[in-house]
């Protein structure tokens, strides 16, 4: 599969040496490349939409943010957001042109920093995004067993549905990509729909204050809260910066991703920021937060009962669930294929590193996701599988922890790809070029580190723990152990194999290489303009 010329490798994108033949023989045949052209721009920012679970948010993340913080500017906090991720992905989307690989944020550390960052990048990635889907599978669970006592007065236990889920959706990721985007845009589109009628009937049956702006006034961002409260805001968001991990199975990717990020980014913030609204228009500003105190995540189907019915309330709960099941199914895509990536590349075994029969998915990686989550899964069953057990620890726990650790991951991988676009345009001469775009990279990453902060600093409030616990400074400390893992990785590579640590980063465009020099001289495949020696290597910058 070829990339473009504007992807080719180049000792000029990292000061690295170019991939040398004889390496890492892992990129002989065609199952080592994801399959091209299997999404265009809907497919894939459905893709990339489902991850951020709308109607979870609104239904969980934003009743928390109001009654835990007490910040009645939510709705500002998604728009400062939107700013400060549209500002990250000018130089991200740019980066977007030149990388095409399904590593995503540690292709992009690699071809900046250079190859053992870049391992470092890869461990953090995939432990963030597999805990962000496992610590899904908790909450899904306690809502489909709620569910059936409800419905069908029939008690089941959490880990019932979550481990039915794990199976169906291990088996989804299996089919074609284009698969998986027909199933999470449906549900997608749904999920949305629902959430957009309760906006409308908020403004159209506000509480006693009315159609109050108050809570977009700067005034509300006031205390001591608005740190943390980013914090909780800027995990909705989480899924739009996965559009380049599919950059290899999209038509034109260096015209897709970009395109994709920036919508997805304008949706977020814009769908999010109304919502956030339409709740406190629904209970009026002055009394959002202890309306969120009072009936956290129950809120939004308290609020749609008294307006739109039980009946619509009964589908929202139902929603509600799909909606978390889309959210799975995406995140377990993106985990199969940045373990792909690694494989491919020699982080991790060979075998991940091949993509499975017709369908071209990553199988080996979704299998490893799939082994992961069903461990995980059991593990907590055990442990709350208590006669004195809280019922609520599945969402209390695995939900809260697996959220934050994940939201921790992709907040520094979204810093470190910030640096790493200044440091990829300078090295290839282009800073005049990209000045603008380097300028808001930087600002982004400042921004980003500043929250990455405040999420340390306070993630005793984000797992609902004591100050003095030693859970708030495990948890977040996984993500430096996975750091550390990474980089001893790549340290290792670069004295024992140093053809496959030159290759971190290069993805599907080492088996090019590979490729080109089993041709030989006079191949049609030697060197010339836009092959990694010729005069258009590394072009476009």
């Amino acid at each position: 599969m070829t990339t473009g010329s504007s992807s080719t490798p180049s000792s000029a994108d990292t000061g690295r040496p170019a991939a040398a033949r004889g390496g890492i023989s892992t990129f002989k045949g065609q199952d080592r490349a994801l399959k091209a052209d299997r999404l265009g721009t809907g497919g894939l920012l459905l893709s990339v939409l489902a991850a951020t679970a709308p109607l979870m948010v609104v239904a969980g993340v934003m009743p928390t943010t109001f009654a835990v913080m007490g910040i009645v500017g939510q709705p500002l906090l998604f728009v400062i957001l939107g700013v400060v991720l549209v500002l990250f992905s000018v130089g991200y989307a740019e980066m977007s042109r030149h990388v095409h690989n399904a590593g995503a944020f540690y292709a992009y550390v690699a071809r900046g920093l250079g190859g053992t960052a870049g391992a470092g990048a890869a461990a953090v990635a995939l432990l963030a995004y597999s805990v962000l889907q496992v610590g899904i599978y908790g909450i899904f669970g306690f809502e489909v067993s709620g569910l059936f006592s409800t419905y069908l007065d029939v008690d089941m236990a959490w880990w019932i549905p979550a481990l039915a889920a794990v199976l169906v959706v291990g088996a989804l990721a299996w089919l074609k990509v284009d698969v998986n985007a027909r199933v999470l845009g449906v549900l997608l589109v749904v999920e949305v729909a629902l959430v957009v009628i309760f906006d409308v009937a908020a403004v159209a049956d506000p509480g006693k204050q009315g159609l109050s702006l108050h809570a977009f006034n700067p005034d509300t961002l006031t205390g001591a809260g608005v740190g943390t409260a980013l914090c909780f805001c800027i995990a909705a968001f989480t899924g739009f910066e996965q559009a380049p991990v599919y950059a290899e199975e999209t038509s034109r990717p260096h015209i897709l991703v970009p395109r994709v990020m920036f919508l997805a980014i304008g949706f977020v913030a814009v769908f999010f920021a109304i919502s956030s609204w339409a709740l406190t228009v629904a209970t009026g500003p002055s009394g959002i937060v202890d309306a969120s105190r009072k009936q956290s995540a129950g809120l939004l189907f308290f609020l749609t009962e008294s307006r739109l019915g039980g009946t619509f309330t009964d589908v929202l709960h139902v929603l509600f669930v799909t909606g978390m099941f889309a959210a799975l199914l995406s995140f377990h895509n993106v985990v199969a294929r940045y373990a792909f990536a690694m494989g491919r590349e020699g982080l991790l075994p060979a075998a991940f590193g091949r993509t499975t029969g017709a369908s071209g998915a990553p199988g080996t990686g979704s299998l490893l996701q799939t082994t992961v989550s069903v461990i995980v899964l059991v593990a907590f069953a055990v442990t709350d599988d208590k006669p004195t057990g809280d019922p609520t620890a599945p969402v209390l726990h695995l939900f809260t922890w697996g959220g934050n650790v994940g939201a921790l991951g992709v907040i520094l991988l979204m810093a470190a790809a910030s640096l790493s676009v200044i440091v990829f345009f300078v090295r290839r001469g282009a800073a005049r070029a990209q000045a603008w775009r380097l300028v808001t990279a930087a600002v982004s990453g400042l921004a980003l580190l500043v929250i990455a902060g405040y999420t340390v600093k306070d993630f005793d409030v984000l797992v609902g723990t004591g100050p003095d616990s030693t859970l708030s400074r495990l948890l977040p400390a996984l993500v430096l152990a996975a750091l550390l893992v990474g980089v001893v990785q790549g340290l290792v590579l670069r004295s024992r194999a140093p053809e496959a640590h030159a290759r971190i980063g290069l993805g599907n465009e080492a088996f090019q290489l590979d490729k080109a020099a089993d041709s030989g001289p006079g191949s049609g495949a030697a060197a010339g303009p836009g092959s990694p020696s010729g005069p258009g290597a590394g072009s476009g910058a």
